[in-house]
């Protein structure tokens, strides 16, 4: 076992695991946060995207010890109470079926959209290629990207 420091949603945290633990399973046994899934165990389907210093980066393949910056779960995105403009346009847009997903969904189209913030349905496609829905809900997330983006940019929902 070893001490590991992480900053995770803006709160430095210490947690006492063997360093190769996947990062997924310290943010879920340890520090009790649900929005990182644990989908495929392969860093293939999505479902435990966080992102670091702003990348969306595959939670369940990469070591804690490795983790290594600013952590931001879904559960770190809304402020003060208020949900991000991803959040409110998945609510906006019902997109959830099932909602395994869409922690990975989400944080996934976060990275995309400070990367590209008026992106065109291809470069929303491209950019949300390897996040996989169970329930095929896409043009509803695609859907939700753009009004995510109009309202990030300033423009109205």
């Amino acid at each position: 076992m070893s001490k590991i420091d992480l900053k995770v949603n803006r709160h430095p945290q210490t947690v006492d695991v063997e360093p190769s633990t996947p990062l997924l399973y310290v943010l879920r046994n340890d520090l009790h946060l649900q929005g990182p899934k644990f989908g495929c165990g392969m860093g293939q389907c999505g479902a435990c995207t966080v992102l670091i210093n702003g990348e969306a980066v595959r939670s369940c393949i990469l070591p804690a010890s490795a983790a290594r910056g600013e952590i931001t779960t879904l559960e770190g995105l809304a402020q003060n109470g208020k949900l991000h403009p991803l959040q409110q346009a998945w609510i906006d847009e019902q997109v959830p079926q099932c909602g395994f997903c869409q922690n990975g969904q989400i944080l996934t189209a976060k990275a995309m959209l400070d990367k590209t913030p008026n992106p065109t349905d291809a470069q929303i496609r491209e950019g949300m290629n390897n996040t996989l829905c169970r329930c095929m809900s896409y043009y509803r997330i695609q859907t939700a990207i753009k009004r995510a983006a109009k309202k990030m940019s300033g423009g109205a929902a």
